[in-house]
């Protein structure tokens, strides 16, 4: 186990009274001092497949993976090449695949809040017609992980377990993206930045990571120290909504990528499970929440209780391309 990457075993919450008041203590510790730590004995499987289907996707002709260029969706759904999302301004060395729940299009009215454009249908490539009931099931299965994992964070918190029940369902916005790192180039140290310095928006990320690592968490100001690759497991880590949730007292941790090493390709897939759209959040009712200091407020990025419009601040910060091709009305009048 790692001193500062706690290894949590879900089965424990299931092995009786003492197991699960250990569990639940070791929980607590986790998300308030960390904000990370990786998960086991979950029960998923297939992950053996997802890590192969995504070096099979980007394997795929540059031709075929341009037809899903997110560039052609107005709902921020498909391929990206290395440097198509940016962080903090500056392009991520990683191509990408992103996908969320499958909708029907919709075009929001002039009076609609704009986050309404982030549901819609997904785009898949027509070789690997593998690829969407894999991901679908996969998303199904840690969307349930999810769920579970959140109502015992709150039972670790001494909150009712279902308080965020209301949020999340019938329709939580889960988000889940295939992800390619290449190796950066010899001689270009500069381009290390497989994904820049950022936080997550919504309630949790499970991330599922191959044998290379590259994640780097920032557990002090200022010092990023390196999460190792463990078998099986998935890399849990809290979003700014959790943080908004419970005033400050849990903290979305920062956390980036750098690129692996000339020559190697790390490939990786984060399902980030969110509340609905249209989801306001409200603060626990526990002391500990009462009594925090509130969110920490990040002038370039500021948090809201409203989930829908932090993620649609966040895309027009991510993608302007996407934005300026199939949204240039926010260009003029942004999220607020």
């Amino acid at each position: 186990m790692s001193v500062t990457f706690p290894v949590l075993d879900l089965r424990d919450a299931d092995r009786g009274p003492a197991a699960r008041a250990a569990f639940l203590e070791e929980l607590r510790t986790a998300v308030h001092d960390i904000g990370f730590f990786q998960l086991v004995g979950h029960g998923v499987e297939g992950a053996d497949e997802i890590l192969d289907l995504a070096r099979s996707f980007f394997s795929l002709p540059e031709s075929e993976l341009a037809e899903l260029s997110i560039l052609k969706s107005p709902h921020f759904r498909g391929y990206s090449e290395v440097g198509r999302e940016l962080t903090k301004g500056a392009p991520d060395r990683r191509s990408q695949l992103d996908v969320g729940p499958e909708r029907e299009a919709t075009v929001p009215g002039p009076d609609d809040p704009p986050y309404l454009w982030l549901a819609g249908p997904n785009m898949w490539p027509a070789s690997m017609p593998e690829l969407k009931p894999a991901i679908n099931r996969w998303m199904s299965d840690l969307t349930t992980v999810s769920h579970r994992l959140l109502r015992l964070i709150l039972a670790a918190l001494d909150a009712p377990e279902d308080f965020l029940d209301p949020v999340v369902k019938s329709d939580p916005q889960v988000h889940f993206k295939l992800l390619h790192y290449p190796g950066h180039p010899d001689g270009r140290p500069q381009d290390d930045q497989g994904i820049g310095t950022h936080k997550d928006y919504g309630l949790l990320t499970l991330l599922l990571q191959d044998d290379f690592g590259g994640l780097q968490v920032s557990v002090n100001e200022g010092e990023f120290l390196d999460v190792p690759p463990l078998p099986g497991a998935f890399v849990v880590n809290l979003g700014e909504l959790l943080e908004v949730a419970t005033r400050g007292y849990l903290r979305a941790t920062t956390h980036r990528v750098v690129s692996p090493p000339p020559g190697v390709r790390r490939y990786s897939a984060p399902f980030f499970f969110n509340p609905r759209l249209d989801a306001t959040m409200l603060p626990l009712p526990t002391r500990e929440v009462q009594e925090a200091g509130g969110v920490v407020q990040d002038p370039d990025s500021p948090l809201s209780d409203s989930y829908g419009n932090n993620v649609m601040r966040g895309m027009l910060r991510a993608f302007p391309d996407v934005i300026a091709e199939q949204h240039p009305d926010l260009l003029d009048n942004p999220v607020r």
